[in-house]
């Protein structure tokens, strides 16, 4: 059986003295807020176990105070856990001594986050090459393969700037950049494009997700934008008061959400642009005839509508080599639209 790239097992993270106090009131049933206001201590993390799989996009999402970015932070040991596992590759990384950790985020794991964090008395070039430095590569490899990932981001032609002489969007590519020059197997985004505007942070998630074609890489992508995380996840972990509440794809999330909690993500956006012809598609009955209408599995849910709506009849499921996944009706689509949307 395959593994997965990230392992959480049971991994709790308590702030304040003592912290390993709250975790067998967390199994009894305490609430955070009465750890909190009795114990005087903060639950950051409790009890999670997932599975993040090599070369997806993980998106880890929820409101502020949910553990998002501290699960983040506890996947690159950035925080020690209170109690739990984070295995990469089968590995312990509160097991591996400092030398070992350094070599992990030297070589296989790189950061990006919100504040873009760059040097600014160094270049966009030398903030590139900048944690190739720091894995001590020499001067004119570090220069070459920094230069080949800012032609990647379309900053070739910024390489000498320094950072006042870049806008926000420049600035978070080089980010980008400096994060992708160490060719990492696994990419840690903490909330990377919240600080952008609303074309940028768009721009900046296309360039993700081309880049993401070309090189497959374990990406766990932290944000507390729905939209966002429905555009760029291949599966979705939805955190609440340092629970996992939800896991899945944005496909099953919509459709199928595991609370009001989750539900109440979708309330103000247009959930018919997140779903497929494929995802709503369901078995054709034995002895049933075939529709005559296909329609492409990739489609999206709106433009099945509008199809329904001219043919007034069943559709088939087709991909581009003819191959049938079933078929939608008006009542899949009904029940797709208001079974996961607000139930009216």
């Amino acid at each position: 059986m395959h593994s997965p790239k990230i392992l959480i097992r049971n991994l709790y993270k308590i702030f304040g003295n003592r912290p390993s106090d709250a975790v067998p009131l967390l199994q009894q049933g305490w609430s955070k807020e009465k750890i909190l206001e009795e114990k005087e201590l903060l639950v950051g993390i409790n009890n999670v176990s997932l599975e993040i799989n090599e070369g997806e996009i993980f998106v880890i999402m929820g409101l502020s105070g949910s553990g998002k970015s501290t699960l983040a932070r506890l996947i690159n040991r950035l925080y020690e856990p209170t109690v739990g596992e984070v295995l990469i590759d089968n590995r312990d990384i509160f097991k591996l001594s400092t030398k070992e950790i350094i070599h992990l985020r030297c070589h296989e794991m790189s950061m990006v986050f919100q504040s873009f964090a760059l040097l600014p008395n160094r270049t966009a070039l030398g903030n590139t090459a900048f944690g190739l430095e720091v894995a001590k590569v020499k001067k004119k490899e570090r220069l070459k393969r920094a230069m080949q990932v800012l032609e990647q981001m379309g900053l070739a032609n910024f390489a000498q700037k320094y950072p006042h002489e870049l806008s926000g969007g420049m600035q978070q590519r080089v980010g980008l950049a400096r994060a992708l020059a160490l060719n990492p197997s696994i990419l840690i985004m903490d909330e990377a494009f919240s600080a952008l505007d609303p074309l940028k942070r768009r721009e900046m998630q296309d360039l993700l997700l081309q880049l993401q074609k070309e090189h497959q890489r374990t990406i766990v992508f932290v944000s507390h934008d729905i939209e966002e995380a429905l555009r760029i996840g291949s599966r979705i972990a939805i955190m609440q008061d340092g629970c996992l509440v939800q896991v899945g794809t944005p496909q099953q999330i919509i459709t199928n959400p595991a609370n009001e909690y989750v539900r109440s993500f979708f309330d103000t956006i247009d959930t018919t642009r997140f779903i497929k012809a494929i995802d709503i598609a369901i078995p054709l009955p034995n002895n049933t005839p075939i529709p005559n209408a296909t329609i492409a599995a990739q489609t999206l849910l709106s433009e099945v509508i509008e199809n329904l709506v001219m043919n007034k009849k069943a559709l088939l499921v087709v991909d581009e080599h003819n191959n049938h996944y079933g078929y939608i009706s008006e009542a899949e689509v009904l029940n797709t639209l208001y079974g996961a949307s607000n139930d009216h």
